[in-house]
């Protein structure tokens, strides 16, 4: 490692705008993207491009604002008093003075250029969502959440969670009370899918899972009982069909996970295939 790049990397990792990890993580994905398969990454070649070239241009003005840091009015590092003053420094000489606020220019423009990285790397979500890339988008949230762009990652969160639910509508505007068994079995999947691909801190994700499991107990329930099965003291079947678990929408997965074993258990019985 050259005395420059030891100069850049401490530089970065002190800039409150990124450390040199987190900035180059969604320009990694999108050079994976455009070597995994070349024919499916054409579509997503340009805002790929966009990510690349932002990236780079990021990284230069951190290194110049690491490299000015470094040798503005005598400072070991940029963490040493405001913007690198460093202690006991005094007041600045012209020199000083210059070099003070072609490092304020240099931070200004990384923040600029920082700023236009986040809003490239949502587009690149933008079109992995419209391609039905939900583990992409997921990576460039946790990658955005990583450098501190905690409600950026959300908004992704909350746009990929528009994406599941629109994509497993069909089955879940089917839910009712009255379903025959191939119907059950496909809302089950649907609200596993929704459990599994939605991220857990998209508003109101159990709540509105939660809201299907009364009339999928009902549909369980009344086959159980046509097929005069009897139906244990244990089971909350009946409990969940009554809307019991209205109000408990954190065991959402349990309760779901407790219907489906009923309904399993019911269409795997001896005469029931």
């Amino acid at each position: 490692m050259t005395s420059q790049e030891r100069i850049v990397e401490p530089a970065m990792a002190d800039s409150p705008y990124l450390s040199l990890r987190q900035a180059v993580r969604p320009a990694i994905f999108a050079h994976f993207l455009l070597a995994e398969d070349r024919e499916r990454a054409r579509q997503l070649a340009a805002e790929c491009e966009d990510l690349l070239f932002l990236t780079r241009e990021l990284l230069k003005a951190a290194g110049r604002a690491g490299i000015l840091g470094a040798g503005s009015l005598g400072a070991g590092s940029l963490g040493a008093g405001p913007l690198g003053a460093g202690q006991g420094s005094g007041q600045p000489d012209e020199d000083g003075g210059d070099r003070q606020a072609q490092l304020l220019g240099a931070y200004a423009e990384a923040g600029l250029l920082w700023a236009k990285v986040v809003g490239s790397t949502m587009a690149l979500a933008r079109a992995l969502l419209d391609r039905g890339d939900w583990d992409g988008v997921r990576r460039l949230a946790s990658f955005l959440a990583g450098a501190g762009e905690g409600s950026t990652a959300e908004e992704l969160h909350i746009q990929l969670g528009k994406a599941v639910w629109g994509t497993y509508r069909e089955p879940l505007e089917d839910i009712s009370a009255a379903m025959p068994p191939e119907a059950i079995g496909r809302a089950i999947d649907a609200l596993r899918a929704v459990l599994r691909e939605v991220p857990e801190d998209v508003p109101d994700r159990n709540r509105e899972v939660n809201r299907f499991l009364p009339p999928l107990a009902a549909s369980v329930h009344a086959i159980m009982r046509d097929q005069g099965i009897d139906i244990p003291y244990s089971s909350r079947v009946e409990h969940i069909a009554t809307g019991g678990v209205a109000r408990y929408p954190d065991i959402v997965k349990l309760s779901l996970d407790e219907l489906a074993a009923e309904f399993e258990g019911t269409c795997h019985r001896p005469g029931n295939q």
